[in-house]
Parts: C-alpha cells; sequence; structure tokens
C-alpha cells in the first residue's frame, strides 16, 4: 500500500492545504514553509464565543458583551485571516478533500473541549438544498462528519434543514443578519431526544447563524448547545 501511496504522490502531487502549492513533504497536508503561517486561537480568548482577544483582563469579545447569545458556548480552531485563502478553495472550489485534514486538526486540538461537554450529537450547519445543489457538498457537514469518525460522537446532519435561502452574511451587520436568518431553519420532527448537542461550522463572525439554530433546537427542548467553528475573527 505504501508504494501504492508513493507512486500516487508522483503522478498527482498533494498540495498543500494552505497556500496550495505542491507539498515538499510526503504524507503531509501543509508545506514546511506554511506550518507556522496557520494561527491557532489560544488564550486569552472570548469565554462566550471564543474570538482570539488582545488583552488578558477580558473576559468577552465586543460583540458577546452587546449580544445575548442562544448557545451556551464555543470554540474555533484558527483564526480566520490565516487560513481564509484555504476555506475559501474548500467551500467554492470543490477541494473537498481538506475536510480530512480539517476534522483531523479539530479532533486533536480540540478533543479535551468537546468531550468535556458529553454531547449527544454533532449537527452541521445546514446549507440551503440549491446551494447543496449548486456546490455539491455541504463543507460543514464534511468536516462534522470527520469529527465523528474520530471522535466517535454521533453526528445527526438531517436534524434540521436550512428552508429559506438567506443572503450572503459577510457584508451585512448583526442586525441584519439576525434578520436575514429569521425562520430559516426548522426541525420537523417533534421530539428530538437529544439533551447535548454541538452544531459544527466552518466560519464564526457574529454568532447569528448558531444563534438562528440554537433557538429553533431550544423549541424542540434540546437543553444544552454549544458550537465548534473551524475558523473564527478576532475580537474586540
Amino acid at each position: 500500500m505504501r508504494v501504492k501511496e508513493k507512486i500516487l504522490d508522483l503522478l498527482f502531487p498533494k498540495r498543500c492545504v494552505v497556500c496550495d502549492e505542491i507539498v515538499d513533504r510526503p504524507g503531509e497536508a501543509v508545506c514546511s514553509k506554511c506550518q507556522n503561517k496557520m494561527r491557532y486561537i489560544k488564550e486569552p480568548c472570548c469565554m462566550k464565543c471564543g474570538k482570539q482577544l488582545k488583552r488578558e483582563e477580558q473576559e468577552y469579545c465586543g460583540d458577546c458583551r452587546k449580544i445575548k447569545h442562544a448557545y451556551i458556548q464555543g470554540t474555533a480552531l484558527y483564526d480566520y485571516g490565516s487560513m481564509s485563502d484555504s476555506v475559501f478553495r474548500f467551500k467554492y472550489a470543490g477541494r473537498m478533500e481538506y475536510a480530512s485534514f480539517y476534522g483531523k486538526e479539530l479532533y486533536e486540538k480540540k478533543m479535551q473541549w468537546l468531550m468535556a461537554k458529553h454531547p449527544d450529537a454533532l449537527v452541521p450547519v445546514p446549507i440551503h438544498p440549491s446551494r447543496k445543489r449548486t456546490r455539491g457538498y455541504n463543507q460543514a457537514e464534511l468536516i462534522a462528519r470527520r469529527l465523528s469518525e474520530l471522535s466517535g460522537i454521533p453526528m445527526r446532519a438531517g436534524l434540521i434543514r436550512r428552508t429559506k435561502k438567506t443572503l450572503p452574511l459577510k457584508n451585512l451587520s448583526h442586525s441584519e443578519r439576525q434578520n436575514n436568518l429569521k425562520r430559516a431553519f426548522k426541525i420537523d420532527i417533534n421530539d428530538v431526544k437529544l439533551n447535548t448537542i454541538v452544531i459544527i461550522d466552518d466560519i464564526y463572525t457574529t454568532g447569528a447563524t448558531i444563534d438562528s439554530m440554537a433557538q429553533a433546537f431550544k423549541e424542540k427542548g434540546v437543553n444544552k448547545i454549544y458550537f465548534m467553528a473551524l475558523t473564527i475573527g478576532r475580537g474586540i
């Protein structure tokens, strides 16, 4: 099998998840020059959403001081700025193979946080059916599936669906995002039978998407709702 893998690497050399250049280290997903380009979220970080903070004495970011979130707590792996190109290729350029690397990274770096929550299920943020037809996949579901395989925590991708085709969120304010996402998600079963869930997404900005999903789950009796994001913006 090793020989076969080496032949495939020669014929179809792997490209770095971060910069998209050919990897200079056999068997690795990231090239040597990009090892230090991935900025991991570390303390101090917001006690609510997990955004990187500038000052040790801060407990919450500016957003979480102003916004009452529907979830209990969240965490994220990377600073968005350091991985934005990578996530763009993963999300819009068909680079589905990145999910294996992302899921493994989340498992290795965030497993202690995840297991402390004792989740009954991982729930990926759904995308609208029309976007899934165009894109061919749901990027959050691919990450959640890999994390589920490694952690043993069940993934429940079909539990909640996106019924409203929302506008792109990146240029909207938090209030505009909230209005855009009102009743965007629907759970079709009355008794969800889950006490604790962790929502999985690729990007966290203000939390409007997670809040909208969390509210839908609360209405169905889910008591404890957390989130885990691959990337997150900076806090202030």
